[in-house]
């Protein structure tokens, strides 16, 4: 039989709706951690670890929220003091992890022009032409998918190469092109790829999953804010009808 009446009662049941809100909420966050963190997983030599672990940091947070709904769950139908404090205070302690990852993604983004410019730099100078590796490939595959060269223009080959030669990636090959083929730092090159150096379209492209792990901890923290004052309120109320003293 139900202790709470009235206003308690349904605040109860708005509790339990909740907690289901939150099951589906921290799926959401591993979801949205798995998706950002495998984008950047392709990308992985031209990032620092802080891009790695603020996705790492959401998909723990998603799989401990799918923990604690069960107090939550169990403790607003059963009506249990104990359970609902505990809910109420891990539920708090979640906000914080939340707010303080949205926060981070913020950060990041703000943070990630500056910090890609400098891995892209240094990894100019580990391109290899004759020696396939991890960075030239990921070199070559970023120039052909952003239509870029260079990290702000074409000019920084020629640092890196100290010749006027290209990557064969900053140039498109026309179509019927038969025997050899010449991407240069040439002026009037008209196959070279035509948004300039990749540091800008690159790094908007990181920083907007950067925003998007911001924005799914920011926003879900302050649903779970609510969540912590019904679970306050419901606990308080069983704590007067049971005339449970101090906090157990």
């Amino acid at each position: 039989m139900s202790i709470l009446t009235g206003s308690a009662n349904a605040v109860k049941y708005t509790l339990f709706g909740f907690n289901l809100i939150f099951l589906i909420t921290g799926i959401i966050l591993i979801a949205v951690g798995a998706g950002v963190g495998s984008v950047y997983t392709g990308y992985e030599i031209f990032l620092t670890a802080k891009f790695f672990s603020i996705p790492t940091f959401l998909i723990v947070i998603g799989a401990f929220i799918i923990v604690i709904t069960f107090f939550g769950c169990w403790g607003a139908l059963k009506e249990n003091y104990c359970l609902i404090l505990s809910f109420s205070v891990m539920l708090f302690l979640i906000f914080i992890l939340e707010l303080a990852a949205g926060i981070s993604g913020y950060v990041l983004r703000s943070d990630a022009y500056d910090m890609i410019n400098s891995t892209l730099y240094k990894s100019m100078f580990e391109y290899k032409s004759l020696n396939q590796t991890q960075t030239t490939a990921l070199w070559d595959d970023v120039q052909r998918d952003f239509n870029c060269c260079g990290v702000k223009n074409y000019t920084d080959w020629q640092e890196a190469f100290n010749n006027t030669q290209l990557p064969m990636s900053c140039c498109k090959i026309p179509v019927g092109t038969v025997g050899t083929f010449t991407c240069d730092a040439g002026k009037d090159d008209t196959n070279r790829n035509t948004y300039g150096g990749c540091l800008d379209g690159f790094s908007s492209y990181i920083s907007d999953h950067a925003v998007s792990l911001g924005a799914a901890g920011v926003v879900i923290a302050v649903l779970q804010f609510f969540g912590v004052i019904f679970a306050c309120y419901i606990a308080r109320e069983i704590k007067i009808r049971n005339g449970i003293t101090g906090f157990m």
